[in-house]
């Protein structure tokens, strides 16, 4: 490029500032520029343009043909870049972290309108992980925002004081404080917010600073904001304003008090853009699109998980999604320890009639969970990498007298046990934990290294010395403070630390509360996050129904983000897309109030597969669905157009059967109750559908998955396969008659049917070419697994099936509808009448302060 095209194109880019894009070129035109330099132009920002949009991560789901007119930072630029010399300070390395960040922020701010049209009014939403740099990631949107002319900037900072608190502190250091003389500061470290005496200070031409609210979504405060704002309407007509709402699942959807509140702010700023951050979209996914609400109707952002992150899948696992087998989804670290069902009365008052005057019990797992913390702290201490701070989550109950009622107790074992450092028969105990626990977890699975038992005898004086036991809730004046030098404390909470706030450090958790949703559960998690110098040493107790149902979150997870990024390369739009999730027995997706605009969502089968990967391992049962598979294979021998016997592959394949076959097999076949998933009178339901009102389904294959190698099985006459391993789960203290083997598929099963199938083909693959040679044909897979499946010796939370007789395992693939899906109607609400829960509390949302 010349000199002169380069300055041309830095005279387009100030233009820019004041105008979009089209209304630039246009001013290039009155300038007198030749045409020929403005198509150049034109070109150079196209392709700037086009970078963003098609940048690797994060991707994005777009309503229209949105103008990109942000392309990244420019070098005159302030808020940026004091952003990213604060982050090298921090040890942030320039690739991948800081690069991330910076095309992630970009992206976002390339989907916000141009400061200076004359209204709009944007909805977003971006997707993160819980304890993954949200905060971050909003904070350089902000400041590419401010850099661009964007004026007022109101963040929602969850609904407890001590988010908000550490939110303003964070805004403050990495905005305000690089550039104080281009803010002003509408709320402060421990200010709420006020109305001011004068609007025209802030909003009115003379004053040129962006300026900064940070407040609670408390239903008192906002109403305070909104009519302060609706005062200073004659001087928000120029002012470009950007709110963010962290934790936007929280107290924003369907909340009486906030939600309405949030748009009449939004009503009294013309030019705005609300962008939502959460981890936990489930309830923003459910919003009536129609509606004038808060539904992300002009752009989603999915940010990629960071490198490093622990996240739900690293530390629980996963079940398998379509077109995965068992060996391509990883179980989760070795990290849970199992909590005894007879424990949690000793913990947690089972009811609201026994919270007055509870009394916990320090039982084995929590002795042996804060002895554990300890020892772990004096390892940290050792390696002195990585964050200073060393915390304890115990977190059994919403209630604060119940926490108040851990302190005495935990106390008297911290004091106990400092005295007894002496002991042989407490050090003895203690070198067999921590001998246990780095056998089960590696360092240098971690690229860490094993602290000696020996040499942590050192450091526990201090450790126990220096630690402190700190009940952390709405009703103590004691709270986590990780602004004075290394904390080393076990923080008893609910709520307030069940949200949003960091807990610096966090090695082990206690966590025995039930609680409803899948949004509240995933943001319990205060364990997710990063673990630098420490990534071998967290630990969580928790019951094993718990770790069932944020194994089962995580696969919610996982779907729910490909299915976003599934609709952004097939050019959806917000409108016009609905992400799947998945139900589970004993949870909501979300509150119920969230739900009003979903509770008859539809079910579709179109273009999925579903699997069992839950048994029953009592012989009855399994002999029950021995013999509906046997006679489906009967059924199959009498009904098929053609029948496959790939004896040396162990599998056989039964082509063109009718559909009825299909339906009185799933009338026969039990589903183990909890795979809801799996209900065979909606599959059914779906198929007669289908085949009614568009043809479709009414032929279907049905293949035999057996492994050569194996114990034979036999289906029927000369229809004998050998019997393939399916291990299960190995939690501490397995439930009687109940196997969860994760994974029932291997990769390409379900393509078994197909021809020219090779290695490597993406799901998508093979459903277009179902889609191409079998666009109206059904598949279901029959896998006989060997009662006893032995594991492999590396699989180290895998253990032996043991069923009473051999399983049945069934996969269903259905092909991808051509004409319009015949989706069937099913509630996503749960029956939570036996489940033991504490919801949210939300009550501070209504209360002057809290």
């Amino acid at each position: 490029m010349t000199d002169d095209f380069i300055a041309m194109y830095e005279t387009f880019q100030a233009l820019l500032e004041t105008f979009p894009p089209s209304e630039a070129v246009k001013r290039l035109e009155l300038l007198g520029v030749e045409q020929e330099v403005i198509e150049r132009i034109r070109e150079q920002h196209e392709q700037q343009t086009i970078r963003i949009k098609e940048l690797e991560e994060p991707h994005a789901v777009v309503m229209g043909n949105r103008d990109t007119w942000y392309t990244g930072p420019q070098s005159k630029d302030k808020c940026w870049p004091a952003i990213t010399s604060l982050l090298r300070k921090d040890g942030w390395p320039e690739q991948p972290a800081i690069r991330d960040l910076d095309d992630s922020s970009t992206r976002v701010v390339s989907l916000l309108n141009h400061p200076k049209e004359k209204s709009f009014s944007t909805r977003g939403l971006v997707v993160g992980y819980v304890q993954s740099g949200k905060t971050t990631n909003f904070t350089s949107v902000m400041a590419k925002a401010a850099d661009r002319g964007y004026k007022l900037f109101i963040v929602l900072a969850g609904v407890h004081n001590g988010l908000r608190r550490q939110t303003q502190a964070r805004l403050v250091q990495q905005l305000v404080e690089p550039n104080p003389s281009m803010w002003s500061q509408l709320t402060g470290p421990e200010k709420d917010f006020t109305p001011q005496e004068n609007p025209a200070a802030y909003f009115g031409k003379s004053n040129k600073t962006h300026v900064l609210c940070v407040v609670k979504k408390n239903a008192t405060v906002l109403r305070k904001l909104a009519r302060w704002l609706g005062k200073a309407s004659d001087y928000l007509k120029d002012c470009p304003a950007l709110i963010i709402d962290d934790e936007a699942d929280q107290a924003t959807v369907a909340t009486k008090s906030i939600n309405p509140l949030i748009l009449s702010i939004m009503d009294n700023l013309p030019r705005s853009a609300y962008v939502g951050y959460t981890a936990s979209p489930f309830a923003n996914l459910l919003i009536d699109p129609s509606a004038e609400d808060l539904y992300p109707r002009h752009f989603i952002v999915n940010l990629p998980k960071p490198l490093g992150h622990f996240g739900t899948e690293v530390l629980f696992g996963r079940y398998a999604l379509d077109g995965e087998g068992q060996n391509d989804v990883d179980d989760g670290h070795d990290m849970i320890r199992s909590v005894p069902a007879e424990d949690v009365a000793l913990v947690r008052p089972e009811n609201r009639a026994e919270v007055e005057g509870f009394e916990p019990v320090i039982t084995d797992t929590l002795r042996r969970a804060i002895e554990y913390f300890w020892l772990a702290t004096a390892a940290r201490r050792l390696r002195g990498t990585g964050n200073p701070h060393n915390t304890m989550l115990v977190h059994t109950s919403v209630n604060t007298s119940v926490h108040n009622s851990f302190k005495r107790p935990l106390e008297h074992l911290r004091e106990w046990t400092a005295k007894a450092l002496t002991q042989e028969a407490v050090l003895t105990r203690l070198r067999a934990l921590w001998d246990q626990e780095t056998a089960r977890v590696p360092a240098e699975d971690f690229g860490e290294t094993k602290v000696p038992f020996d040499s942590l005898l050192s450091e526990l004086p201090g450790v126990l010395r220096n630690c402190r036991v700190i009940m952390d809730n709405s009703s103590s004046e004691d709270r986590l403070d990780y602004d004075n030098g290394p904390v080393v404390a076990i923080a008893v909470g609910g709520n307030t630390l069940s949200r949003g706030l960091t807990l610096e450090g966090l090695s082990v958790s206690y966590f025995v509360r039930a609680v409803s949703a899948y949004d509240t559960l995933l943001q319990m998690g205060r364990w997710f996050g990063f673990r630098n110098g420490y990534a071998d040493l967290p630990r969580i107790w928790m019951t094993d129904e718990l770790a069932e149902w944020f194994r089962h979150l995580a696969t919610v997870e996982t779907e729910m983000r490909r299915d976003i990024d599934i609709y952004m390369t097939e050019n959806e739009t917000p409108l016009t897309f609905a992400v799947r999730l998945r139900t589970h027995p004993a949870l909501r997706v979300t509150a119920a109030a969230k739900m009003r605009s979903a509770v008859t969502a539809a079910s579709s089968y179109g273009g999925r597969g579903v699997q069992t990967h839950y048994f029953h391992t009592k012989a009855d049962w399994l002999r029950g669905n021995i013999a509906a598979s046997q006679n489906l294979v009967a059924a199959a021998l009498t009904h098929a157009v053609r029948v496959e016997d790939r004896g040396s592959e162990g599998r056989f394949i039964f082509r063109d059967i009718p559909f009825d076959v299909v339906t009185e097999f799933l009338a026969s076949y039990k589903f183990h109750e909890k795979s809801t998933e799996n209900d065979p009178e909606l599959i059914s339901a779906y198929i007669r559908k289908r085949v009614s009102t568009a043809g479709s389904l009414r032929r279907w294959n049905v293949a035999i998955i057996g492994n050569p190698a194996g114990e034979p099985f036999t289906f029927a006459p000369n229809v004998t396969v050998g019997r393939v391993t399916r291990t299960r789960l190995a939690p501490t203290n397995p439930a009687p008659d109940f196997a969860d083997i994760k994974s029932l598929l291997g990769p390409r099963d379900g393509a078994v049917d197909l021809a020219g199938i090779k290695a490597g083909m993406t799901e998508k693959n093979l459903m277009d070419a179902r889609s191409a040679q079998l666009p109206d044909t059904g598949l279901l897979l029959l896998y006989p697994i060997d009662k006893k499946s032995e594991p492999h010796p590396d699989k180290k939370l895998r253990a032996p099936l043991n069923a009473e007789e051999h399983v049945i395992g069934v996969g269903l693939v259905f092909p991808e509808p051509r004409n319009g899906d015949s989706a069937v109607e099913k509630y996503i609400s749960a029956d939570l009448s036996g489940v033991r829960i504490e919801d949210e509390d939300l009550s501070p949302l209504e209360r002057e302060d809290s």
